[in-house]
């Protein structure tokens, strides 16, 4: 007999028998799936020849005549109940028609968890969170050569593809003049299967998902290898914090968080031992993504643990207990402050827009979906048997799910302190003087600036010690330091030519006040995050010194190096306590002068900001622009112009003092 008129018999007979065999096992969709000649799958690498029936909720059939079948997962595939990768001979909408069109899809056993959804409440994070690809899903009861497997999860397959990684797919095979930048699926990958390289930096094992390693030619093996290696050089360099020199400047940060909170927010212990991203082409930046087998997420592995009992999760960063080598990328980066203000920043977006509630809906809408396939599934498998790594086990499935449930609320609260506490100190922010006398302290010694006759000293901060006091006011674009007990202004008397490291050590005096004198105007230059500033004398370029460290009384204050050691040496740092009692009238006539008629301007032409005023003489105050998150961009005098051109579009804000009052204007910029 014909071997093609043999197959279709076969398979019609197989039809005839099966069709009264063919029912929905509970309220989800049920697949059949017979191998041909009932022959076992016992690869994760060699197809098996099969036929497919899916029976949907309605009990509507589609028959695939001839599909393939093998084993995947990496641990999981050891297990009794296992998991398994179909592939279509055409293209398949197989989870509808706003989803994928692919061959190739999972059937994951979700047999390490009990709740049989972890999986599904990652995707539903990264549904939340809006990441660009969130891993589709559809609950079904597997039959596999007549014999009832338990509930599945049909899922995506993580590949290139319209409606799972969208990104170009690179042609095969590769034309000479092709642009190879992309696109890329990469992995983290521990157990280095597959085309995997190690960084030259970190010695991270790197796996390239596509182009496939039976297509991949060297140019493009060498291209993504080099692009890799140059992003971890940004990040191990000096400068990794800079967002242009460091290696933000090659990472799309948006994803990037939002796929480090979902590692985070589920516990991933494995999430930085298996991290997909990818490059697209004509796109300099790394994306972060999809979020992919959290199976044994959200504290279901008891590999954790403490001398004394189990280290649940709930109470951890898995950046500082999880597996896998992409921790070394994030815990660098959580030295640079801008990483962690994201963090922060977005975390407590997504729990205000009520992340908890819709994890928590989650779980409820799943297992009211899932009640009665639950059921039949622990029938087979047991409820109450560890089979892989639970931490807790239960003889009901309502104790597994109010289990998962308290731990998300404990661990979303653990989390909103965890990423406070990795925050840096705020920086010293800039200074802006208040209508108070001023104590100005030494941060060595505690002793305050004071005056012996008109010579300057540190001596003990003593209440009503009037030659304590000082009054800072804004002079020219910068400060004059007024001593309230005979109104004279701090002044530096060095004679001569001076550079910021020459002809230094001049004991401090004071003056009579003039405001056209730049040995009287000082500059309270920000030091750290304690709250110190140098004192920076206009004309000497010299930073105001205690003598030698000296703890006396009397101790000479001098004109002294401006160097790098300004933020390091206590010598050289002060810090500005207001005294809390309001300047009398009588100091009054010693305010800067505020003009009765000025405004800000922007010219989207020029894209420069300037001051427009009758009286230009009196724009001598000091301006300062902000980005809208609180990025200092930069400083220029009332009279002169300040370029927008380097500056992206978006909303700035532009703050001075004058007059003894802060002012500050938001403005748009377009380009």
């Amino acid at each position: 007999m014909n071997k093609k008129i043999f197959l279709l018999l076969s398979i019609l007979i197989w039809a005839v028998e099966m069709s009264g065999q063919w029912s929905l096992k509970t309220n989800l969709p049920t697949i059949y799936i017979n191998t041909f000649d009932g022959k076992g799958i016992t690869s994760k690498t060699t197809y098996v020849n099969a036929k497919m029936v899916y029976m949907d909720e309605d009990s509507h059939i589609t028959q695939w005549d001839t599909i393939q079948i093998r084993g995947r997962g990496n641990s999981t595939w050891g297990l009794n109940k296992k998991p398994y990768r179909i592939k279509f001979l055409k293209k398949q909408r197989l989870l509808g028609s706003e989803k994928a069109n692919a061959k190739s899809w999972t059937l994951l056993a979700n047999a390490a968890d009990k709740t049989l959804i972890r999986n599904a409440l990652a995707s539903a994070y990264s549904e939340f969170s809006a990441l660009p690809f969130s891993p589709s899903y559809k609950f079904v009861d597997l039959v596999l050569n007549d014999t009832y497997m338990g509930c599945y999860q049909i899922s995506d397959q993580i590949d290139i593809k319209k409606k799972r990684v969208n990104i170009v797919e690179q042609d095969v095979p590769l034309a000479e003049d092709a642009d190879i930048s992309g696109g890329y699926l990469l992995e983290v990958d521990g157990f280095k299967d597959g085309n995997c390289f190690t960084t030259s930096v970190y010695n991270v094992p790197i796996r390239i998902h596509s182009p496939d390693e039976d297509e991949i030619v060297s140019s493009q093996n060498q291209y993504i290898r080099d692009y890799i290696n140059q992003f971890e050089n940004r990040l191990r360099a000096n400068t990794f914090s800079d967002a242009e020199k460091g290696y933000r400047a090659i990472v799309d940060s948006t994803t990037l968080i939002d796929w480090f909170l979902g590692t985070e927010i589920t516990a991933n212990i494995d999430g930085y031992y298996s991290t997909y991203f990818y490059k697209d082409q004509n796109d300099s930046l790394l994306y972060w993504g999809p979020m992919w087998d959290y199976d044994i997420a959200f504290n279901n592995d008891y590999r954790m643990q403490r001398e004394q009992g189990v280290w649940t999760t709930a109470y951890s960063l898995m950046t500082d207990i999880g597996y896998g080598q992409t921790k070394l990328w994030i815990n660098r980066m959580w030295q640079d402050p801008w990483f962690s203000r994201q963090v922060n920043r977005r975390y407590n977006e997504l729990l205000d827009n009520g992340l908890v509630d819709y994890l928590y809906q989650k779980i409820d809408s799943l297992t009211q979906l899932l009640n009665r396939s639950i059921q039949l599934n622990y029938e087979k498998w047991g409820i109450n048997q560890r089979t892989y790594h639970e931490i807790v086990l239960y003889s009901s499935y309502d104790q597994y799910v109010t289990d998962l449930k308290d731990f998300i609320s404990e661990h979303c609260n653990y989390l909103k302190d965890a990423f406070a506490n990795k925050m840096p100190p705020e920086p010293t922010p800039d200074f802006v003087p208040v209508e108070y006398f001023y104590r100005i302290l030494n941060a060595k010694t505690a002793k305050a600036f004071d005056l012996s006759g008109t010579n300057v000293c540190q001596y003990s901060n003593i209440v009503n010690r009037e030659t304590e006091d000082w009054i800072i006011i804004p002079a020219n674009g910068y400060f004059q330091l007024i001593n309230r007990s005979n109104g004279l202004a701090l002044n530096d008397p060095t004679i001569g030519t001076s550079t910021p490291t020459t002809n230094i050590g001049t004991q401090l005096n004071v003056a009579q006040r003039d405001t056209t004198d730049t040995n009287q105007l000082w500059e309270i230059i920000p030091q750290g995050t304690e709250g110190y500033y140098n004192l920076l004398n206009v004309s000497t370029q010299h930073i105001a010194n205690l003598s030698g460290g000296n703890s006396s009384d009397g101790t000479t204050i001098i004109s002294y190096t401006n160097d790098y050691r300004n933020g390091e040496s206590l010598n050289r740092l002060w810090y500005f306590i207001p005294t809390k009692e309001a300047i009398p009238e009588e100091y009054t006539g010693i305010k800067e002068h505020e003009p009765e008629n000025y405004a800000l301007a922007y010219n989207p032409t020029s894209q420069h900001l300037h001051f427009g005023s009758d009286t230009r003489e009196e724009l001598t105050f000091v301006v300062s622009v902000y980005s809208a998150n609180g990025a200092k961009i930069g400083t220029f005098k009332a009279d002169e112009e300040f370029s927008m051109l380097n500056q992206p579009s978006g909303t700035y804000i532009v703050t001075w003092r004058c007059g003894n009052k802060t002012r500050s204007v938001k403005f748009q910029k377009t380009n």
